[in-house]
């Protein structure tokens, strides 16, 4: 019985090995930031203050992996998302926004720039946010041009890069075109009134 249970626990212990956490929860080492605005660590969290910014992971760039995040929303309409795919480091929050992937997160957007929905390209087969005050995982399946985002143990959205997408019709939309297989991944601060916490950024690789 001993061996078995210490078995079970070693198992256990590979497995979680298999995560990176790219969010400590007491600073933000690794991290930079494009743009103004800022992330503000506090309680084991980091959160979106001030304006429209980027906090991308600069340590490496990702991809055939799993992205992570767990987030909570103080509001049903506050903004934010998770940028991926990015094949640079972004000098300012438009540079990410026209040439990587939003994955959206806004419970008050259409199926199009709702949470789970790449931001105007690929729209959700149905919505699974919980509501202000509790926390959601959001896993971000990256398989080559694939891309999958499971939103608290749902799939809601899958996307080929070379599939059809909506004509772009705002200045703000993403510049439409394919996106690298391997990229930066970072945190949107999209305005001075949304206030979005996440406790935990992790990446596990194939």
């Amino acid at each position: 019985m001993r061996i078995w249970i210490m078995l079970v626990l070693g198992a256990s212990i590979a497995l979680g090995a298999e995560w990176k956490q790219l969010f400590d929860g007491k600073d933000l080492a690794g991290w930079k930031m494009a743009g103004p605005g800022r992330f503000v660590v506090e309680n084991g969290f980091m959160r979106t203050e001030g304006g429209m910014g980027l906090l991308y992971y600069s340590g490496e760039k990702f991809g055939n992996a799993t992205v992570r995040v767990v987030f909570q929303v103080t509001g049903q309409r506050d903004n934010s998302g998770v940028v991926i795919r990015l094949p640079e480091p972004p000098p300012d929050p438009w540079y990410a926004v026209h040439n990587g992937y939003e994955v959206q997160i806004d419970a008050a957007g259409d199926d199009w720039h709702t949470t789970g929905a790449l931001y105007s390209l690929s729209k959700v087969s149905r919505r699974a946010q919980k509501p202000a005050g509790e926390w959601n995982t959001m896993d971000i399946l990256l398989r080559g041009q694939k891309t999958t985002v499971v939103l608290n143990g749902r799939t809601v959205n899958e996307f080929l890069g070379s599939q059809p997408v909506p004509e772009r019709k705002e200045w703000f939309e993403p510049v439409r075109g394919p996106r690298p297989d391997f990229g930066y991944i970072g945190l949107q601060n999209h305005d001075a009134r949304s206030r979005v916490c996440f406790r935990q950024v992790a990446v596990k690789k194939d």
